[in-house]
């Protein structure tokens, strides 16, 4: 048996090696864009790469009716409002009480220092 799988391992290494065309994986066609790029490179002349390119004008912004950019406006934020996830009611109470209990551990941390702070320099004069 462990003659059987030296042999599969053979003939997998052979396909690989052989360069077949058949699709194996997103990793395959990954390599095979790399080496494309990597041609691309190699086939470009170094003087194109070393020009400084010239800087493109701006385009100039179109100013429409302040209305009409304003329910544009609304329509996109409500676009983009319907692809939130939203929190359901148990996890809106979790995150509320983590934000609580954090906002209650710095404000006593805050106000100890002060306090020490304080008798500190009451202290030292007096």
């Amino acid at each position: 048996m462990s003659g059987d799988r030296n042999d599969d391992a053979i003939a997998v290494d052979d396909d690989v090696s052989s360069g077949s065309n058949r699709p194996s994986g997103k990793r395959t066609s990954r390599l095979s864009e790399r080496r494309a790029d990597r041609e691309d490179r190699a086939t470009t002349s170094t003087s194109t790469l070393s020009r400084p390119r010239s800087p493109t004008p701006a385009e100039p912004t179109r100013r429409g009716n302040p209305i009409n950019r304003l329910i544009k406006f609304f329509r996109e934020v409500v676009t983009e409002l319907r692809k939130v996830i939203w929190p359901n009611r148990k996890q809106m109470a979790t995150y509320t009480t983590v934000v609580l209990v954090f906002l209650a551990v710095m404000v006593s941390l805050i106000g100890g220092l002060d306090f020490g702070f304080i008798k500190a320099v009451s202290w030292l004069f007096g």
